[in-house]
């Protein structure tokens, strides 16, 4: 399955959320959206919106000091 990389680290929140959202609409049922943020609040609002749209977190990784990444599959 295609996976897809949106880079969001140094937007402040709500835009790494907002930069998914949109990102994710471009991908087929199946994909992943790996999204690296550096954004201590999408912490929360990511994983949340994912289950709140019926996606699959399928990993979340610290990256660094300050960094995080999160692969989330689109669901149907």
């Amino acid at each position: 399955m295609p996976a897809f990389t949106l880079q969001t680290n140094g937007a402040v929140c709500p835009f790494p959320l907002i930069d998914a959202k949109n990102a994710i609409q471009q991908l087929n049922t199946g994909d992943d959206l790996i999204i690296g943020f550096d954004c201590t609040q999408a912490t929360d609002s990511l994983p949340q919106w994912a289950a709140e749209d019926g996606h699959e977190v399928v990993a979340f990784d610290r990256v660094g000091d300050a960094g995080w990444s999160i692969t989330v599959r689109k669901g149907a």
